[in-house]
């Protein structure tokens, strides 16, 4: 059997296990199979278009466990599709008339990769689904094997997606110290805005996390430092639907009262409505490499505040985003123990030759199994009719129903 050569590569946005999967694939890599050669490529699927890579050496192996305490990606990334042919030559990542997948698959070739370690989301994978089926077509011997990464918990049929645990936790702390800000000006709206595009499970998680760490917080009776100060008032996601002049009229009453409004919302609740609203007037609305609306240009969180904040009464209002701070954060440890897990079947799947994506499938009873490349997707939505969640809304005492 011909000797094995595995790349690594990094892509999309940044998740809390980026790193730490990197250095378990090494790990792993370096305990089960050492005589694998070991390669990564810069910036995701760019470093394998510009042929950039990194030799894997035997102190970088030594000193992989160290990855597991870092954020962000160790090998770097980007957002590049294959198939997006105009992009790619933009960004001059391919010269006018190449076809990116045959440079890519061509590329691979001459490293001598026949393992692909793909980190990322849904786009990540099914690009990388997308060059399989290439390789597969054109006669490349190459095998894939994807880690499904986001901190939005939405790739379809995979349970939970690595980083987004974390991302909750730190969120959550985050916000711990931001709602402090309540003290410092009478009738303030603080909206914490929370990423998640498509689904709210990242906001709906953090919501919980917050709670969990509050719960059992003690206050001096009497001064303004108290439970109420730490309350969450509202909580907007995409696949819940609410009556905008009736939350109005209920948290103007919250103002009344304790004189501060906390809310919690998804950077994806109401951005259909945002972006309709937006290009009827004229607007131009930016859009990334894969088609999707480049959502920090739209500002939900802005949106809620200056809308909302007008209908509630509020003096000052301000928007704080946790993404960027929770999305750069390392693993946690329920974090590294499903990385674990998803690493060592990828590796034994890789060297198995079995292309696919590692993950928990929600179709087969939530078995940890390397998922089939036609059936990962994008977009999944929370479920909102999960038991925690409808603690977290009747907590909180706002009316609420599934779009």
């Amino acid at each position: 059997m011909a000797k094995h050569k595995a790349a690594l590569l990094t892509a999309g946005g940044l998740a809390p296990c980026l790193s730490s999967a990197v250095g378990g694939l090494i790990g792993r890599y370096s305990d089960v199979a050492p005589d694998v050669e070991l390669i990564a490529y810069r910036s995701g699927y760019q470093g394998v278009l510009l042929g950039d890579s990194i030799s894997i050496t035997q102190d970088m192996r030594d000193k992989a466990h160290l990855l597991h305490r870092h954020g962000g990606s160790p090998i770097g990334n980007s957002r590049v599709k294959l198939t997006n042919v105009a992009d790619c030559v933009k960004r001059g990542l391919v010269k006018e008339g190449q076809n990116p997948l045959r440079v890519a698959a061509e590329q691979l070739t001459r490293d001598g990769v026949t393992i692909l370690h793909t980190i990322g989301g849904d786009d990540t994978n099914t690009t990388a689904a997308d060059l399989a089926a290439y390789l597969g077509a054109n006669g490349y011997t190459l095998t894939v094997v994807g880690l499904p990464k986001t901190v939005d918990n939405d790739i379809v049929p995979i349970k939970q997606s690595l980083g987004a645990w974390t991302a909750a936790e730190v969120g959550a702390h985050f916000f711990d110290n931001v709602s402090n800000e309540q003290s410092a000006a009478p009738k303030t709206l603080v909206v914490h805005e929370v990423m998640g595009r498509h689904s709210g499970w990242l906001t709906a998680a953090t919501a919980k996390a917050y709670v969990e760490k509050t719960r059992h917080n003690e206050y001096v009776e009497g001064l303004m430092m108290n439970s109420h100060l730490k309350n969450i008032d509202a909580v907007y996601l995409p696949e819940i639907g609410f009556d905008f002049q009736e939350e109005g009229e209920r948290l103007r009453k919250i103002m009344e009262k304790n004189s501060f409004v906390t809310i919690f919302v998804s950077e994806g609740a109401g951005l259909d409505a945002i972006v309709a609203e937006r290009e009827a007037s004229g607007e131009q609305i930016k859009r990334d490499a894969f088609g999707h609306v480049k959502i920090d240009t739209i500002n939900v969180g802005n949106w809620f505040s200056k809308n909302l904040g007008n209908l509630i009464g509020a003096e000052r209002a301000m928007v704080q985003k946790s993404g960027y701070y929770a999305r750069s954060a390392p693993a946690n440890g329920d974090d590294l123990r499903l990385i674990q897990g998803m690493v060592d079947l990828a590796v034994e799947s890789a060297l198995n030759r079995v292309s696919g994506v590692t993950g928990h499938d929600e179709d087969k009873a939530g078995k940890l199994r390397t998922i089939e490349f036609e059936r990962i997707a994008g977009g999944k939505h929370f479920d909102p009719a999960v038991r925690w969640f409808g603690e977290i809304m009747d907590g909180i005492g706002q009316p609420w129903a599934s779009n």
